[in-house]
């Protein structure tokens, strides 16, 4: 299958290699140094979302943002600018559910068919090929793609028409914060108390507490590594969607909202490019310790 795609960011590079693994011909966009192995086991590089678009069957999009998205799809030399009919555009960046259902529209009435298919599962999961993909789109354009979410994922789902995956997907992100924020906030109250967090956490992984939050944001918690998986600043945003949409809803999210307010306080410490587990390093400072030292002494 000729796929262009566009986006080569953490989770982009891993997953545009699977597909030239699994023999698909990929014409890539922002191919940078750090993405020219990708050229080098068979993508082709293309200046514009318009020529990786101009010939493909399939164009697969895994940016940071909804405006990135309206962007690469109808800026100048976008992917509708080569739109031809009956080309498939799979959205994999996780973005504004009331704005995909607004592209999706646009895009069709170009002639070509669009489906929503955020990801959950991080550079591991997109490596593996083993990620969770929630997908929204008519069941004849979701046949079609998948195909290639098979390559990407352990477990693809359709959850409904277009705009649906990306509503999955805001209720997945809702969990995860909230989830880290748990166990970074049990972690910290650990570490004040006197105990080992290390043994905390081997023992808590045993009972209903366990998650793979625990198991493996825990980890990187105690191990202080928080090279970025899932930068906190993609979260924080995915938090924002959550909250825009329950606006529009009349919903109210609370702990949302201060996990959302938790993770600006994070940004401006400076933890923005940090994976989203360092969000336990604002829990610490609110309570005055500092954990990337030894000991639990107020930080500064």
């Amino acid at each position: 299958m000729q796929i262009g795609f566009i986006g080569l960011g953490v989770m982009g590079r891993p997953m545009a290699h699977n597909l030239i693994d699994a023999g698909h011909a990929l014409r890539l966009h922002r191919v940078k140094e750090i993405s020219q192995p990708l050229v080098d086991a068979g993508g082709t590089p293309g200046a514009s979302p318009r020529e990786v678009t101009q010939g493909a069957d399939v164009v697969i999009l895994m940016v940071p943002d909804t405006p990135d998205v309206e962007e690469v799809l109808f800026g100048e030399d976008g992917v509708a600018a080569g739109l031809a009919p009956g080309t498939l555009v799979i959205d994999m960046s996780s973005i504004s559910p009331v704005a995909t259902k607004d592209f999706a529209r646009r895009i069709t009435e170009l002639g070509g068919e669009y489906v929503d298919a955020p990801v959950s599962g991080g550079e591991a999961g997109a490596r593996d090929g083993t990620l969770t993909i929630m997908a929204g789109g008519t069941a004849e354009s979701f046949a079609r793609a998948r195909p290639l979410l098979d390559v990407l994922g352990g477990t693809v789902t359709r959850i409904g028409d277009v705009g649906s995956g990306q509503t999955a997907k805001v209720a997945n992100q809702i969990v995860v914060a909230l989830t880290i924020e748990a166990v970074g906030e049990a972690l910290t109250f650990t570490r004040r108390a006197g105990a080992d967090p290390a043994v905390v956490r081997e023992a808590l992984l045993g009972g209903f507490a366990s998650s793979k939050i625990l198991q493996v944001h825990g980890q990187r918690m105690i191990d202080r590594e928080f090279t970025p998986g899932f930068r906190m600043r993609l979260h924080r945003k995915d938090l924002g969607l959550a909250l825009e949409s329950a606006s529009s809803l009349d919903l109210a999210l609370p702990a949302t909202a201060g996990a959302a307010q938790l993770m600006n306080a994070a940004l401006a410490r400076g933890d923005g490019d940090a994976d989203h587990s360092a969000l336990v390093r604002a829990v610490e400072h609110l309570s005055g310790i500092d954990g990337d030292a030894d000991g639990d002494a107020p930080s500064a």
